[in-house]
């Protein structure tokens, strides 16, 4: 009998393995990137930001954050990890939620600017996890960028002046010409766009539209050419949030070097996307 049990074993974990295999698998998520906005009345509803169990996930705020004040619903016995950082908070589940369980998250910003506060709802979902949050407390439109775009860098008007950034030549504005001849260009599409010329400096407004379906764009650089393939020092690029989801539409914002070519000169202008390779052409900038 002893000569058996070897066997018997051997049968046992067999059957164990066949056993296992039967079981159905949990769906693998999708990781994904996106951006949430504060809300900026208490009645409006809770973002919720998707976890799963031994998945990290990172929130990343456009503000500092007041670390001694962040609170996570059962930190000590939910989660393998809770990080707090300046603009950070990364989180790593141990114990997801439960269908229709909602851990709640509430962190207060250091300045104690409107709002001081954002109040996320740590939720499951079988398909797809949230591993990166970009955390905006204001979203400007496009329109409400573009008139505080000469306080970027300067400040008040006042100091525009003081700066000598904006002298009795004023600001001369003049409408881009969009090609649209290839209107989707890498799965995205340009929209209007707006040339700014200053005495000593320069700078292109264009309206960019990440199709649906496509993976989020992220501006890296602009650069500019002229007629003759002369590159144009570019100073600084931004756009209106950290990243383009898919569907969005932002305003990206480009400025030159002092404008030494001559008014009325249509330039070229890249914009290019950081780490990728979707990049975008306007061909007719007039700065």
């Amino acid at each position: 009998m002893a000569r058996l049990l070897p066997w018997f074993s051997l049968a046992l974990v067999l059957l164990g393995s066949a056993a296992a295999a039967q079981q159905p698998q949990s769906p693998a998520r999708e990781r994904q990137e996106r951006q949430v906005v504060v809300p900026t009345s208490p009645g409006e509803p809770v973002m919720e930001i998707r976890v799963a169990a031994g998945i990290a996930t990172t929130l990343v705020f456009n503000a500092a954050i007041d670390r001694a004040s962040v609170e996570v619903e059962g930190q000590r016995t939910r989660f393998r990890l809770v990080d707090v950082g300046e603009r950070t908070l990364f989180l790593e589940p141990l114990v997801p939620p439960g269908d229709g369980e909602r851990l709640g998250v509430r962190v207060r910003y250091k300045d104690g600017a409107s709002p001081a506060s954002a109040v996320f709802a740590l939720v499951s979902h079988p398909t797809v996890v949230d591993t990166r949050v970009d955390v905006a407390r204001v979203q400007r439109s496009p329109e409400v960028l573009e008139v505080a775009l000469a306080q970027c860098e300067a400040g008040e008007p006042a100091s525009l002046v003081l700066s000598g950034r904006l002298d009795r030549n004023g600001v001369r504005a003049r409408p881009i010409d969009i090609d649209q001849s290839p209107h989707v260009q890498a799965g995205m599409s340009l929209k209007e766009g707006t040339g700014y010329r200053a005495g000593t400096w320069a700078l292109a407004a264009i309206r960019v539209h990440n199709l649906p379906g496509q993976r989020p764009w992220t501006i890296g650089e602009a650069r500019f050419f002229r007629p003759n393939g002369t590159p144009v020092r570019g100073v600084s690029v931004r756009m209106d949030r950290p990243q383009l989801a898919p569907g969005d539409v932002g305003l990206v914002v480009a400025e030159t070097e002092v404008p030494y070519w001559d008014a009325g000169e249509i330039l070229r202008l890249e914009l290019r996307e950081k780490g990728g390779g979707r990049h975008l052409v306007i061909g007719a900038v007039e700065l």
